[in-house]
């Protein structure tokens, strides 16, 4: 059990909702994210997410798209972002789950190095990573991956969608572990007004098929809507209303902008 497995066992026997805060690696730059990622914890985050930029982060609307952009242009590698999550292990006792896309994975390590995904994997393990969300890479073609993850003690976590049909359910549900992410919307991510009414069903549906922990993201941006999604899913995962707030202040406030909203957001999983 690693310590993604661990903390939803412990939240499940506290009966307490999982709050799982995005941000982009590097957003607006590496020393940033280093002074934001202790912040969130000690705000309450029960486990971290953290984007590593790509330039084509097809999931991804227009905030977290510009979020990679920034990412890019201050350096943040793959590589660069392992080694910031290694240097911060000793500070971060809540899990650490990175988003990435199938690219980067493949890449890891440069062309004169042999299984890449393996590569990525054991950056994974030696920096504290717990879970990897790729969004691109469908469960159909995923087996291998979620293997080799299992086996290194990494969870493989995948995505499903208001579209997957119950067939591709307990594909998912075969495949992931940690936990999985449901996709709130038909889209890209990015915060929404409202959630839609057939949210709750769908993630019923998904429940029929699992005991694996069901984290709800995309589109979540306000306490009360916190609050709805906690009343039926494991996990409320809040990125681009959190990367929103990182981008409209100074650099020297970011931190503690984010831990902020952190805790306002929050308030939505108090009984």
């Amino acid at each position: 059990m690693n310590r993604l497995e661990a903390a939803f066992k412990n939240l499940r026997a506290q009966k307490r909702k999982a709050f799982i805060p995005f941000v982009m690696g590097g957003d607006p730059n590496l020393p940033t994210t280093r002074e934001i990622l202790p912040a969130l914890q000690e705000a309450g985050a029960d486990i971290i997410e953290v984007g590593i930029p790509f330039s084509d982060p097809l999931a991804d609307g227009p905030t977290i798209q510009a979020a990679s952009m920034r990412g890019l242009a201050s350096q943040a590698t793959p590589r660069a972002v392992m080694d910031l999550l290694q240097d911060l292990r000793p500070k971060l006792t809540v899990p650490v789950v990175c988003l990435t896309y199938w690219n980067p994975v493949i890449q890891f390590g440069g062309p004169s190095r042999e299984a890449q995904p393996e590569a990525f994997l054991r950056a994974c393990v030696q920096s504290g990573v717990s879970g990897v969300v790729v969004p691109d890479l469908p469960v159909e073609e995923g087996e291998a991956w979620a293997e080799m993850a299992r086996k290194l003690g990494v969870c493989a976590i995948f995505l499903a969608a208001p579209t997957s049909t119950p067939e591709r359910l307990r594909l998912i549900a075969r495949a992931a572990s940690g936990f999985i992410y449901y996709v709130s919307l038909t889209g890209t991510t990015g915060a929404r007004a409202e959630l839609p009414p057939e949210l709750p069903a769908g993630v019923r549906q998904l429940r029929l098929v699992t005991t694996i922990p069901v984290c709800v993201g995309f589109g979540i941006a306000a306490p009360e809507q916190v609050r709805q999604v906690a009343s039926f899913a494991d996990g409320v995962i809040v990125g681009s209303a959190l990367v929103q707030k990182i981008a409209g202040v100074k650099k020297e406030q970011a931190a503690a902008t984010a831990a902020a909203f952190v805790r306002e957001l929050r308030t939505g999983l108090e009984k």
